[in-house]
Parts: structure tokens; C-alpha cells; sequence
């Protein structure tokens, strides 16, 4: 399907070295998507689609809130009353307002990517679209397994509870598939005690599936533990944290027991207790982590559910969460330090959806690299509110100013779906843009060996190296 060609070859790329580099160094390289909220299940079960609305338009909250600023009603939009083609009708009217939204941008990519369709979006191309896309997902050959090899996906990073059973990875890694699925420990139920029955309900399963009598804090930590190990045995090499900022009150032994009481009594923890847990949690964690070579990734800023009526209705993860403006650095740098004066800092990842907090955490990383690993302390790519042309940008601009931007891990989805592994190109094109325009105005030498070194690493050496994925 082509009629007009919109995202031509040098899309992104101002200049010959740019080009250079992302067609023969960069496109080619395979690709570690290390965090990402793709279902397991479907990935282990190789899943196939019914249509483009569901593959592309189901919980894809970037596109509802897009739908719902372009005046879409929610039936339409999340509403079940609604057929897949009138939800896709509606995306299709909104495209041509999201000019500037790198929505707009991904949206043509992937439809090139993964359909070979060059057509533009908008009401007149709609029914065309829909017709070709989904004579593509009807086919045998279009399911996830295909998406991942089409794409030389060698690792998928998915985001799991520490009680997960972990079936389907083990499942999936036990075939001879070239994409691996590792699980990322993901503990905030263990540290946020904000709701006491729903914490209470969570360390019930937990002592369930780690088979421990759950009497004290000891012993809630020792069950954590044995989690953290079987997460390892089975390909698991980072934890991550959602956290509006980073909690740092000191807590003794003694006084996470005496709070552990208070939460199994169901009695509410005052603000400062509640810190002192997270902290504590966090502490335990971040030793095991630096134990086993793990890396820590801590996702700061995002204010969640701000619209209470719309969370009531729809539920988290639906387009109602904005950025936080809140300082973090105080507290993060008494969290880092507390684990670095014993030598038990693991390797980190710092990603803040607000960008004027990208400088002053690639300041305090530099406080932390100790020359154990290069690139330690990392300052993670531009993510949600600031995955776009300019957040990636100035998240870049930020490492490559105070830290070593040749060092980078490079980028991740973050995602929840799968036509959006494209947003790796999307990240490469940039990459090379800004290198080639440095290179052009004479500020980097047109070294070909160490460009095209830096742009393999950033793409995907440095990810390999870094997270030490088993097989890869």
C-alpha cells in the first residue's frame, strides 16, 4: 500500500554523516528492550490480533488522552458499547490534530513498519487502512513471535510482582527462540502501605508462595528474599521502583518490627512510619541487588490518578496522570549514600518524567560512579511524558553535558504495546542526528571507528554489557 511517502529514508536525519550512521550502523543493530509492560502471556503464547482498533488502540493510554483533547467521547474511546472500526474512526479523525505529538510521528512509522503502508492517517485514508492493516493481521505469519523476530528483539524485559509465579517466562525461555523474556522484580506492594487491606491481602500471598510464616519483619523480608532469588534463577537482572520521589527516613531493625505489628493489626502507619518502611524495603532490596550484579531503576515524578472521577470509572493506567514539580534530590542522595558507605550501591537508573530534574540527577550520579562498572549510575532515556522529539533531546544533552554519553543504555519502550518497537528507531535517528550535527560543525572528529563504535554501543553493546541478560 503506497500512494504518497511521508517518512522518506532520511527522516530525522539533517545531514550526510547523520545518514551514514543510522543506515549503516544503527539499523541494523539488534535491540534490548530492558523495561517494558507487554503481558507475558502473550508473548509466551505467541498472541495474534483480531484487528488494528485492538492491537493498536487497546490500552494504549498515550493515544486516549490525544482521542480525548481532540473532543472523542470515551465511548468511543474506552467504551464497550463501541465497535473496533468506530474506535479506529475516531483515532483516525483525531491523527491530523496531533501534528507536533510525537503520536503523530510513531502512528506513521508504524504503520510503515509493520503494514508497508505509506498512507498518511485521516478520515479519508481510514477505511483503506483499516482494510490493508487488517488483511496483514489476519495472516498466519503476523503474531508476536513474528514481530519480535522481524524486529531482532533479543530481549523483552517485562514489569512483575514479586509474587508472580513466573510461568510464562519460563515457558517461553525454555524454546529456542532468539527473543528472550526476562522478568523485572518489581516490589512496590511490598513498600507502599497507603492502603492497609490491600498490603495485608499482598503479604498474605506472599507468605503463600514463599512458604514462610509471616510472624515479623524478618520474616516478611526473608519471604521478599527468597523472591528476589527465584526471580534471579530465572533470567531476572533489575528491580524497578514507581515513586513520585525517593523515600529516605532511616529505619532500624527494631523499628520495622514494631511497624510490621502495626500493619498486621491493620493499623494505619503514621506519614513518617510509612517512610520508614519504603526505606527500609528499599535498603534490603538495593543490598541484594548489588549482591547479585542487578541493576535498580527508579521511575520518579508521575502524580497518578489526578482526575478521581475518571479512576473511579476506568481504573489506573487510563491517561489520568500527569508530572510531578516536587524536588528529589535531598532525600535521593541520603538513599544512594546510605547503601554506598557500605559498598552495597548496585547499579542504577534514574528516570524522571519531569525534564527540569535531568540535570540535577546526572549530577548526583557522577557522586556515585566508583569505577566498579562503566556507566554505573545511568540517567535513563526520555520516558512517558518525556518520550518525544524534544524530551529525548534534552534528557541526552543533559548525560552528554556532566556525564559520558558513550556509556548510555540507550532505550527502552516502556510500553504496553506491541507495534511500538519503531520507537527504537525513532531513538536511533535522533542519536545519529545528534552526533552527525556535531560532527558536521567540527565539535566531534569524523572518526569513522570511533562513531560508529559509539553509535553500536548506545544502540545496543552498552545495554548487553551492562544488564548481563543470561543467553545474550
Amino acid at each position: 500500500m503506497t500512494t504518497m511517502s511521508y517518512l522518506h529514508e532520511n527522516f530525522l536525519l539533517p545531514n550526510k554523516t547523520a545518514q551514514r550512521l543510522f543506515h549503516e550502523v544503527a539499523a541494523s543493530q539488534p535491540i534490548i528492550d530492558y523495561h517494558c509492560h507487554l503481558p507475558p502471556e502473550a508473548v509466551a503464547g505467541n498472541a495474534r490480533f483480531t484487528n488494528l482498533a485492538e492491537i493498536w488502540l487497546g490500552g494504549d493510554h498515550y493515544k486516549w488522552r490525544a482521542m480525548r483533547a481532540a473532543g472523542e467521547p470515551e465511548s468511543l474511546i474506552t467504551g464497550k458499547e463501541s465497535s473496533p472500526k468506530e474506535k479506529f474512526d475516531a483515532w483516525a479523525r483525531t491523527m491530523p490534530q496531533t501534528v507536533r505529538n510525537p503520536l503523530y510521528h510513531w502512528t506513521h512509522l508504524e504503520l510503515k513498519r509493520y503494514f508497508d503502508c505509506d498512507l498518511v492517517l485521516n478520515p479519508n485514508t481510514a477505511d483503506a487502512i483499516w482494510e490493508e492493516a487488517n488483511a496483514t493481521i489476519a495472516a498466519d505469519s503476523f503474531n508476536v513471535h513474528s514481530i519480535c523476530q522481524n524486529f531482532d528483539i533479543r530481549a523483552i524485559g517485562t514489569t512483575d510482582d514479586p509474587v508472580d509465579t513466573l510461568e510464562h517466562h519460563i515457558a517461553h525461555n525454555s524454546g529456542k527462540l532468539k527473543t528472550k523474556m526476562f522478568p523485572t522484580f518489581r516490589p512496590d506492594k511490598a513498600m507502599i502501605t497507603t492502603n492497609i487491606e490491600a498490603w495485608n491481602l499482598w503479604t498474605d500471598r506472599l507468605a503463600a508462595i514463599s512458604e514462610v510464616t509471616l510472624g515479623s519483619a524478618a520474616d516478611f523480608v526473608r519471604a521478599l528474599k527468597s523472591r528476589h532469588d527465584f526471580f534471579h534463577q530465572n533470567g531476572c537482572r533489575l528491580t524497578d521502583h514507581g515513586l513520585e520521589y525517593c523515600p529516605y527516613i532511616a529505619c532500624s531493625d527494631a523499628q520495622a518490627e514494631a511497624i510490621y505489628t502495626k500493619l498486621r493489626a491493620s493499623q494505619s502507619p503514621s506519614s513518617i512510619e510509612a517512610e520508614q518502611w519504603m526505606t527500609y524495603i528499599m535498603q534490603q532490596i538495593g543490598r541484594w541487588n548489588a549482591a547479585k550484579g542487578w541493576t535498580m531503576q527508579l521511575h520518579f515524578g508521575a502524580i497518578r490518578n489526578a482526575n478521581t472521577k475518571m479512576y473511579t470509572k476506568l481504573g489506573p493506567d487510563t491517561g489520568y496522570d500527569g508530572v510531578f514539580d516536587e524536588p528529589i534530590i535531598r532525600k535521593l542522595a541520603a538513599f544512594l549514600d546510605s547503601l554506598a558507605i557500605t559498598d552495597e550501591l548496585p547499579k542504577c537508573i534514574f528516570y524522571h518524567v519531569n525534564t527540569q530534574h535531568l540535570f540535577p540527577l546526572a549530577t548526583l550520579m557522577g557522586c556515585y560512579q566508583d569505577g566498579s562498572v562503566p556507566g554505573k549510575m545511568q540517567l535513563g532515556s526520555g520516558w512517558w511524558h518525556v518520550d518525544t522529539l524534544d524530551g529525548m533531546r534534552q534528557q541526552m544533552e543533559a548525560l552528554s553535558s556532566v556525564g559520558l554519553f558513550s556509556r548510555f543504555v540507550g532505550m527502552l519502550t516502556d510500553s504496553r504495546s506491541f507495534l511500538s518497537f519503531p520507537r527504537h528507531e525513532y531513538f536511533r535517528r535522533i542519536v545519529c542526528s545528534i552526533i552527525g550535527t556535531d560532527v558536521e560543525a567540527g565539535l566531534i572528529p569524523d572518526d569513522k571507528c570511533l562513531l560508529d563504535e559509539l553509535i553500536k554501543g548506545i544502540c545496543y553493546n552498552n545495554a548487553k554489557n551492562y544488564f548481563n541478560f543470561p543467553g545474550i
